[in-house]
Order: C-alpha cells, then sequence, then structure tokens
C-alpha cells in the first residue's frame, strides 16, 4: 500500500476500508452479477422459462449473500479471454450457479442494463449506509455546539468588518439550518434506472416472446429494487438522476466548505480555540502552534470532490447517439469524488469536537465596540420622529471610533423624549443580539424532528 500513486489507496487507506465494499473493481463486479442474478430471479416467475429447482434457487442466493475473493479472481480470469467484463460475469455465473437452463442469464439485455443498474445499486447502498449516517454524525454535533453557544454573545463580520453582535450557537444554526434542508432532501432522493435491452425498446425479449409485456415486468423489477424507472432511454440509462446525486452532494460539499473557511477565520481571530491533542504538533519550528488541521484538510478533499463530481454531473449525461464509451473511466471514479467527501466530512466533524469558544474574548471584543451600537439608537431615533438619525449617526461614526459617552452624549442634546433616552442609554453591545437564541433553538428542534423520521 506504501507504493499507492493514489492517497485514497495510501495514506488514506486505514480511513476508507469500507468503501472498497462500494467502489472497488471486485464490487462492481459483485453488483453486476448481483443484478444478473435478480433478473434471473425476476424472470423465473414469469412462468415463461422452466420454474428454478431449489438448489439453483439456493446457489443464487448464496451467490449473492457470499460474493469471495474467489468468485472475483474468477471472473477476471475469465476476462482475460473475453476481454469483456459483462460476459465475463456471464460466463462465471453460468459454473458458480449451476442453472440448468444458462440463457436465463442476461436473457434480452445489453451490457449497459447491468452496469447502470450495478452502479446504481452501488451508489444507492453508499448513500444509504454510509453517507447518510456521516451527514447525521455531522448534524448531531452542530446541534451539540449550537445548544451550548446558543446564549454567547458573538462579534460577526461582514466584508471583514465589525458587525452587529450575534450568539454563537446563532452562527453555527445557520450552518445546521443549511445541512438540515441538504440532508431531509437527500434522504428522500430515489435513484432510477433501465432495463430495456439495446436500444431500450425491449426488442430481443419482444422477439423471443412478443405476447409478454416486457416494459411493465421491467419497471416491476426495478421499482421491487427501489428505483424509478427511465421510460424511455437510449441503449444507456441517461444519468440524469446520477447528476442530480452527484450536484447535491456537492452543494452539502459547498456548505460544509463555508463552514470550514468560517471556523478558520474564527480561529485565527482567536474567538475559537481547539483542545490540545497530546503527542501533537504543530509545527517543525514553532512549538507553540495549534493548527486547524482538520478544517483544511477538510477544506482540500472537498475541494477534489467538487471537481471530480462537477465533471461528472456533465459528463455523464452526454452520450454520442445510442452508446459510446467515454463515460466508462469516468464512472469509475466515483468512488473517488465520494471517497475524498467523506474524508473531508469526518475532518471536519473531528475538528468541531475540538472546538471550544473563547467567551471572554467575545464578550471584550463587542464591549470595546461601543460603535456598533449605532444600528439600534438610529433604529430607535427614527420610531420619535428624529430627521435623518442614520446620517446623525454615520457622522459621528464612520471611520472613526466613538466612545459609548460620545454616542449618549449625542442622543441627550437631541429633542425627544426621557424615557427614549434611558432606552438607548440601556443598550450593551453584549446584549444586542436580537432573536439569535430563539432562532437558534428553533433550528436545533427543527434537525432534531428531521434526524428522528
Amino acid at each position: 500500500m506504501h507504493h499507492a500513486i493514489s492517497p485514497l489507496d495510501g495514506r488514506y487507506a486505514a480511513k476508507l476500508k469500507q468503501h472498497a465494499d462500494y467502489f472497488s473493481e471486485k464490487a462492481l463486479m459483485y453488483y453486476r452479477c448481483k443484478l444478473e442474478l435478480l433478473y434471473v430471479l425476476a424472470l423465473d416467475k414469469t412462468a415463461l422459462f422452466e420454474t428454478l429447482n431449489e438448489q439453483e434457487k439456493e446457489n443464487i442466493k448464496d451467490c449473492i449473500d457470499n460474493f469471495s475473493e474467489a468468485d472475483y479472481q474468477a471472473i477476471k480470469e475469465i476476462e482475460r479471454t473475453t476481454n469483456h467484463d459483462i460476459k465475463a460475469c456471464e460466463v462465471f455465473l453460468r459454473t458458480r450457479i449451476g442453472l440448468r437452463n444458462v440463457h436465463l442469464l442476461h436473457f434480452g439485455l445489453t451490457s449497459e442494463d447491468a452496469n447502470n443498474l450495478a452502479y446504481t445499486f452501488m451508489l444507492q447502498a453508499y448513500w444509504k449506509e454510509v453517507q447518510l449516517p456521516q451527514l447525521e454524525q455531522l448534524l448531531e454535533q452542530l446541534i451539540t455546539l449550537a445548544t451550548q453557544w446558543k446564549n454567547i454573545p458573538f462579534p460577526t463580520r461582514t466584508h471583514g468588518q465589525k458587525a452587529s453582535p450575534s450568539t454563537a450557537g446563532k452562527e453555527i444554526a445557520v450552518f445546521l439550518n443549511r445541512l438540515t434542508k441538504m440532508y431531509a432532501a437527500l434522504k428522500t432522493f430515489q435513484f432510477a434506472g433501465k432495463i430495456n435491452g439495446a436500444v431500450g425498446n425491449y426488442s430481443a425479449s419482444l422477439a423471443a416472446f412478443p405476447d409478454f409485456d416486457w416494459l411493465h415486468f421491467s419497471h416491476a423489477f426495478l421499482e421491487a429494487q427501489d428505483l424509478e424507472p427511465n421510460l424511455a432511454t437510449t441503449q444507456i440509462e441517461d444519468h440524469d438522476r446520477w447528476a442530480t446525486y452527484f450536484n447535491w452532494t456537492r452543494q452539502i460539499n459547498n456548505i460544509v466548505l463555508d463552514l470550514d473557511v468560517d471556523c478558520w477565520l474564527y480561529i485565527s481571530q482567536g474567538l475559537f480555540v481547539e483542545s490540545v491533542q497530546a503527542g501533537e504538533v504543530g509545527s517543525s519550528t514553532m512549538p507553540h502552534k495549534v493548527n486547524p488541521i482538520n478544517f483544511e484538510n477538510s477544506e482540500g478533499n472537498l475541494m477534489l470532490s467538487n471537481s471530480l463530481l462537477t465533471l461528472m454531473s456533465d459528463k455523464l449525461c452526454r452520450s454520442r447517439m445510442q452508446r459510446d464509451l467515454s463515460d466508462s473511466t469516468v464512472k469509475r471514479n466515483i468512488g473517488v469524488a465520494l471517497s475524498h467527501a467523506y474524508l473531508a466530512i469526518a475532518e471536519t466533524t473531528k475538528g468541531l469536537k475540538k472546538l471550544k469558544i473563547n467567551e471572554d474574548l467575545c464578550r471584550k471584543e463587542l464591549e470595546e465596540s461601543p460603535e456598533l451600537l449605532t444600528e439600534p439608537i438610529q433604529t430607535i431615533l427614527k420610531t420619535v420622529g428624529v430627521e435623518d438619525p442614520y446620517t446623525l449617526l454615520k457622522n459621528v461614526a464612520r471611520g472613526q471610533k466613538p466612545t459609548r459617552e460620545m454616542l449618549l452624549e449625542l442622543v441627550n442634546k437631541l429633542d425627544i423624549p426621557n424615557a427614549t433616552k434611558q432606552q438607548i442609554a440601556a443598550l450593551q453591545t453584549v446584549n444586542y443580539v436580537g432573536d439569535a437564541s430563539r432562532i437558534a433553538d428553533l433550528v436545533i428542534v427543527n434537525a432534531q424532528k428531521v434526524l428522528a423520521r
């Protein structure tokens, strides 16, 4: 493994062991065989052929449940002769299953019937068994931080400049809210597929059995696999649904990337700090450093993932006429794109678990920024009819550093009710957070409901 070309199979291999079950060459061969065998079982129920005996059914079940390394190697050995991976699977299954009627295998199908469904089975399994659970872990960690920090005053920035205060929990809740919506959409996602022959018309199957409704049969087969049948296709499935899945995954990546960058910036400003890990080194020469490496690692992996996902969303929806092979090598990299996303989200979640908030610094920065009160002051002054209070406050505060006393002196000189002056005098930057805490609470409750569904 130390000679691996890709870091996915080298440096990061230990973190991606389970991914081989979905995206390796062996996994692809398994899902191709699984498709072929499920189709045989479906054909057996049509009464068009001699019924399978119990031993044949048991052999099919055993191959699906116990596909082995030896099975995979046997397919690869056959492929050396056939130079065709789908045909190699078919030839292998003839021996492995011991069917009396070997013609049940791949009956009326084209290679792309097996391929589109094999890849879709892979994606469907990964989506359900790995991707959604990982997102749930990220959401749970964001819920924890948003809950713990929902009442802690927090200095914000717009255009990199000081802006009206918020709470730390509400700022975390922004990302929780965005990811919850994407998770809820992704959780209801349904993949599509086709199993309709060489140019999508069931021509070979109808030639053999013209009175059988092959369209209805194939749609029922796909629906039994929790797939939406694609009614009209060329030789290949159009992969428009794959593109939707890749784009949704890419959008999740973008939200996480935004979170990574904000966490990095807050750490650089000292507002967030990271817990120290025993034995960890932040620099080869500067012993004091605690670097935000989890967020940086995540950022790089997300950019790699998004580059590939964008390519796949664009490329895999296009094919010359009925079929060309330019998509073949691209599809083989689906696991690369999703593995980089997995690594990234794992790093982000790990980084979030190390985060602490420097509450004292947050309060200190707000207390030393009375200019932030110009927004509420000018808004209150509007309610009592002061002419152009925005300009009044701008002249005192823009590009300057007004003190609290300067602002109150300006207000006290105005001909306004004493109650209004007292209302303004009571303003404190650390308390000027609006409905931030309630917003955080509502986001948290909604996220918990979505996760509980």
